[in-house]
């Protein structure tokens, strides 16, 4: 059995859509951020980061949602090496990238003390976001086909740009992207259970 611990609209939501998808059974536990449960030690016997997802496997314990991802669901991971870097250069992007980005909106404190920096970070998330999106959006031929783990990474992000100050509409490929996850049952299955 899995348990995957989450909170909600933060990216240890792909994890719940990839379980879903590739229909593993799981128990979701709520770690709730606003009450700062990642920061207590019983959370921090299970991952001393303080971070979501962890995935609690019959192997053992896993964090990084890329790593988990690939675990959980090796079939949708291209066959073809190059397709498979391809797919993970896309991840890693929106990983290493984007995912940053985003978090200068509410998690200044990372790297700086400074409030007035952490305020300039803010005020530059939906310029760095645009930025991502059009890169994706200029790149799309290079996906491969078919469903992948990084669809799941990439949908969650894609959640963030309202917030974000970003129109997703000013891209199309990546919004009808979006709009085609959103119709997947797994993705539904999350909203239903008020993960996003």
């Amino acid at each position: 059995m899995f348990t995957l611990h989450y909170s909600p609209n933060s990216i240890s939501v792909a994890v719940a859509i990839a379980l879903e998808e590739c229909a593993i059974p799981y128990t979701a536990v709520l770690v709730d951020f606003s009450q700062g449960a990642q920061t207590t030690p019983a959370f921090l016997k299970v991952n001393p980061k303080g971070r979501v997802p962890v995935l609690e496997t019959p192997d053992g314990i896993l964090t990084e949602t890329g790593a988990i991802l690939e675990y959980i669901a090796p079939d949708l991971v291209p066959a073809d090496p190059f397709a498979a870097a391809r797919m993970r250069e896309i991840m890693y992007y929106v990983c290493g990238t984007m995912h940053v980005n985003h978090a200068h909106n509410r998690r200044g404190a990372r790297w700086a003390d400074d409030a007035a920096s952490h305020a300039d970070m803010k005020r530059k998330v939906p310029e760095t976001m645009a930025a991502s999106c059009a890169h994706l959006e200029q790149l799309w031929h290079l996906r491969p086909d078919g469903l992948t783990i990084a669809d799941f990474y990439l949908y969650v992000v894609l959640c963030w740009l309202e917030g974000d100050g970003v129109d997703i509409n000013a891209y199309p490929q990546l919004a009808d992207f979006a709009q085609n996850m959103r119709a997947r049952p797994s993705v539904q299955a999350v909203y239903d259970k008020g993960m996003l």
